[in-house]
């Protein structure tokens, strides 16, 4: 940022930023069922066109620093890329068996199930409030799963929930591997599934429609990575997660204006109570985060 900046103009620009983050990340769902290819080409030409983008931002960024940000991955960083090209095959296999909102919501957990797998693997203890919230999101989920019973769309829940412990663990492994570049991984886990899509299927196969579909999707992929990045390093954490939560009604509406998609009666009971967990459980953090700020500034 300028150096004339001023603390409050950059917290309006991250709360921009994060929030058009949330919202570009919302169309993920809306554009892989929009496009008639397997879910296979669409991953190997969103890893494609992504991994060019968010390198190009980490070489601007790397640039702009002086040459001080490592690129240098090491296993921590490739355990990362892995993890999160398995996370992403899950997530977007998922939106071609079952509903939109469904896949959101599921993903809406992935705060508590990263608790609870941090207390699990490491010890590292969780709030009470985490855990009441936790448990509310979870009969959401039970609700939603159990719906999805004979109807087809249970393949899809639960790739889903296997690609939200994917993104718990990841979390997990970030906060651990605090030197290993983040960003730069997620460039290289890009670039993993486009290698993936190109051996396993014809990623130039598809429609002249399908082709401009998923290099839209490539980019706004890369778009809402870039969007947090910028947008988190100038506001706080409980603020960028309260703000992060907006992606789950922004896929819903999107899928309901573009796809004409509307959710069983199941679906939006136990979505509703995921989303009052999580905006409870991340507004509680930022009112607390705001109070403590106010207390250090008397």
């Amino acid at each position: 940022m300028p150096g004339n900046s001023t603390p409050s103009t950059e917290r309006t620009l991250g709360i921009i930023l994060v929030s058009a983050s949330a919202a570009v990340f919302a169309l993920t769902g809306v554009l892989t069922k929009s496009i008639h290819a397997d879910p296979l080409t669409i991953i190997c030409w969103r890893g494609f066109v992504g991994s060019i983008l968010i390198t190009l931002y980490v070489l601007w960024r790397r640039q702009r620093s002086g040459g001080q940000e490592s690129l240098r991955l090491g296993w921590r960083g490739w355990l990362l890329a892995v993890e999160g090209a398995l996370a992403s095959i899950a997530f977007i296999c998922a939106f071609k068996f079952t509903f939109v909102a469904n896949v959101a919501i599921i993903y809406a957990t992935a705060p508590f199930v990263t608790a609870m797998l941090a207390f699990v693997l490491v010890g590292e203890r969780f709030r009470l409030q985490t855990m009441i919230a936790a448990a509310v999101s979870l009969c959401g989920v039970a609700i939603m799963v159990w719906s999805g019973f004979g109807t087809g769309n249970l393949v899809g829940d639960f790739l889903a929930l296997l690609m939200t412990i994917g993104s718990a663990l990841y979390m997990i492994m970030v906060r651990a591997f605090r030197e290993t570049p983040v960003v730069w991984a997620g460039a290289v886990s890009a670039f993993l599934l486009f290698v993936l899509g190109w051996f396993v299927t014809d990623p130039l196969a598809v429609s002249p429609r399908d082709a401009v579909l998923l290099v839209t999707f490539g980019a706004s992929f890369a778009l809402s990575s870039i969007l947090w990045t910028e947008g988190a390093r100038l506001i706080p954490a409980p603020e960028s997660g309260l703000l992060g939560s907006a992606e789950v009604p922004f896929a819903i509406l999107f899928a309901f204006l573009f796809l004409a998609e509307v959710p069983p009666a199941a679906s939006m009971i136990g979505g509703a109570l995921v989303l009052c967990a999580v905006f409870a459980h991340a507004g509680r953090d930022w009112l607390t985060a705001r109070r403590q700020r106010a207390t250090i500034s008397i």
